[in-house]
């Protein structure tokens, strides 16, 4: 998968406010982006776990620990994402 770079500004000190180094804040804002784009229904679960650096199955997983509902899906939505991990299931078990 091909990504993209994107630079933020954040006020000088702000991982110390949030206590984090700066490393851990770098990894928990595209996690905190994707969780909230994933809830306003902005992206499937699949592309929020792109963003987020992780398997659609590990950003479930985080959903639940920052207990974020995970259906809202609309019925297309639903069926799409239901179809493709069918399909990755079926690839693992041949």
């Amino acid at each position: 998968m091909e990504m993209e770079e994107l630079k933020i500004r954040y006020p000088s000190g702000f991982e110390h406010a949030v206590h984090m180094t700066k490393d851990e804040l770098e990894h928990h804002i595209p996690l905190m982006a994707a969780l909230k784009m994933f809830q306003l229904g902005k992206v499937s679960s699949g592309k929020a776990a792109e963003l987020a650096g992780m398997s659609r199955l590990e950003f479930l997983e985080t959903c639940g620990r920052y207990r974020l509902s995970l259906y809202n899906y609309s019925p297309d939505e639903a069926e799409g994402e239901l179809r493709r991990d069918l399909e990755e299931a079926r690839k693992r078990l041949r």
